[in-house]
């Protein structure tokens, strides 16, 4: 019996079965995930695609998560095509509204027109909260935590706490130098032995001890 969890499977504890490994369900090439990233509240890929809003079939835009991410129930990403342009007298997308052609002729704004922030970037280690909303555009950094019911407009630097409405960086989770010693380390991109003999440093509260540690192997 393997003593590591199969990343290739979709519910990796069956006594928690709303918590799936959220790559081994995800279908759109647009979407990468990292491995051992989960979510929970979603099990199938109907089910996560309600919650990355507003991406069409045309849409160029990509969601990149990383690996050991931890992502609670009812988060929903924004992509780019919810964007209306800004720089006419009114917002309103008459050339979407069907009819016999396009309502009001050929009236197709330039793609250049539209408010486009880019693709969606989480990187390892991120919890993100329940209920928390990542507008388009944002990247947020390694070891970050997402506070629930936050609203993410601006990316979110390494190792940081952010809440709110707009959410806003409240505290780094380290001292600096233990912030850059973790992401010389890359955990998370390391073999899964290696990581295993990792997860009494990873898991240990004493800070000053896990600082001592990290120096040694690095």
């Amino acid at each position: 019996m393997n003593k590591y969890p199969d990343k290739n499977a979709i519910i990796p504890n069956k006594v928690n079965p709303s918590v799936c490994f959220l790559k081994n369900i995800v279908k759109d090439k647009r979407i990468k995930v990292g491995d051992y990233t989960y979510i929970d509240g979603v099990t199938t890929t109907k089910e996560f695609m309600k919650h990355v809003e507003h991406f069409y079939k045309f849409s160029k835009d990509q969601l990149i998560i990383g690996k050991f991410c931890q992502i609670a129930n009812g988060v929903h990403f924004i992509m780019n095509n919810a964007n209306h342009r800004m720089n006419c007298a009114t917002t309103y997308p008459f050339y979407i509204m069907g009819g016999s052609g396009y309502w009001g002729g050929n009236m197709v704004p330039h793609e250049s027109e539209l408010p486009h922030k880019g693709n969606i970037i989480i990187g390892n280690d991120v919890w993100i909260g329940q209920n928390v909303t990542i507008l388009p555009g944002v990247h947020i950094g390694d070891g970050a935590i997402i506070g629930l019911n936050a609203t993410v407009a601006k990316d979110v630097p390494p190792y940081s706490v952010v809440v709110g409405n707009p959410a806003r960086v409240v505290k780094k989770r380290f001292d600096d130098e233990l912030i850059k010693l973790l992401l010389k380390l890359k955990w998370w991109d390391k073999p899964i032995n290696e990581i295993d003999k990792l997860i009494p440093i990873l898991t240990n509260s004493n800070l000053k001890q896990v600082k001592a540690k990290l120096k040694k192997i690095i």
